[in-house]
């Protein structure tokens, strides 16, 4: 989940709990009865929150988790081509030397 989806989905949570506040408040009932249910949205938008923040939370670490997995892909195959151009240098090393010893010892003679 995008940071984005998560601060719109927290913004309609928010708005959604001001409103059934406000609807509530604007009801004819009692004062009891409607501290009751000013008290059971604030409990309901509360859970609803922390229920979308826990969701928020799994997906940013499975994100996170299959951002880490691909990064160790990745540099295990930079590390493996490194290898072979590291093995491809020293082999084009290793026959250069033995050109110059081939062109030594012909002067040598």
């Amino acid at each position: 989940m995008s940071n984005n989806t998560g601060n719109v989905l927290t913004a309609l949570l928010t708005g959604a709990a001001v409103g059934a506040g406000i609807g509530i408040l604007y009801a004819p009932d009692k004062g009891k009865k409607t501290r009751k249910k000013i008290k059971k949205s604030a409990v309901k938008a509360k859970d609803d929150i922390a229920q979308s923040l826990t969701h928020a939370k799994e997906e940013f670490s499975k994100s996170a988790d299959a951002k880490k997995e691909e990064f160790e892909e990745k540099l295990e195959d930079t590390l493996s081509n490194m290898s072979y151009k590291a093995d491809d240098i020293l082999v084009a090393l290793e026959n250069k030397l033995e050109d110059l010893r081939e062109k030594n010892a012909q002067l040598q003679k």
